[in-house]
């Protein structure tokens, strides 16, 4: 598949949340997009090199900067943040009338490849029409203390122990719980770093154990980063 095939056709503004790829996931589809691309976020993130930054612009300047280039990563600096931005000043609903679609990093996990979410988390925009949720499977058989960002929270969900190994059965009941808490409920799923034999047979039991816990989503499982992905569910 390509990775365009992860967004609906009608979707005008996308949210990636949940660790292990959100970053690349969106750099890729903004490469990959045919039409005009907004990135920007709404808690922090590195924009990408090859992709044009426009440091809080107005709409004039978004519009001129989208007839030149075909997408565009907009934000505002933040300060001792090691070249991190945060959410313009712009709505997300303005932004979604200048562009064909805005990519939305609606979600952090100290670079960590498994995150359970705060109360106040994810941040996704009211105005979004389609939320990809990633994990990272380089998690799986790790302990959760080392693996998940807020462990603490990701023990609350499951029953385990911090020691304990992020098994995909555990992973998956995580996932599951946030959605049917309302805290989380994305679209789609996308195991991120699924390369190889195992780590993709991690992946289908990750997929088969949301299907025993009463969540019926598709799952993606493969390498965003090679646009190697299949559908698991």
């Amino acid at each position: 598949m390509i990775i365009t095939d992860l967004l609906r056709t009608d979707a005008k503004l996308v949210s990636a949340v949940g660790s292990g790829g959100k970053s690349t996931l969106l750099h890729e589809l903004a490469l990959a997009f045919p039409g005009r691309t907004i990135l920007t976020t709404t808690t922090h993130m590195i924009p990408p090199r090859d992709i044009p930054y426009l440091e809080d612009p107005h709409e004039e300047e978004i519009a001129a900067a989208l007839a030149q280039n075909r997408s565009v990563c907009i934000g505002q600096s933040m300060a001792g943040s090691g070249g991190k931005i945060s959410a313009p000043a712009l709505s997300m609903e303005t932004l979604r009338e200048l562009a064909d679609i805005v990519l939305v990093e609606a979600d952090g996990s100290k670079r960590l490849p498994l995150k359970a979410h705060a109360a106040w988390e994810p941040i996704i925009p009211a105005c979004t029409d389609e939320t990809i949720e990633v994990v990272g499977a380089s998690g799986f058989g790790r302990p959760i203390e080392q693996a998940a960002h807020r462990p603490e929270i990701f023990c609350r969900l499951t029953g385990a122990h911090p020691e304990d190994a992020a098994t995909p059965e555990l992973v998956a009941k995580a996932v599951a719980a946030e959605c049917r808490d309302g805290i989380c409920r994305p679209d789609i799923l996308v195991v991120n770093q699924a390369e190889g034999t195992e780590r993709l047979e991690q992946a289908r039991r990750f997929a088969a154990e949301l299907i025993s816990c009463g969540i019926a989503l598709p799952v993606y499982a493969g390498s965003i980063r090679a646009h190697e992905l299949m559908q698991l569910a």
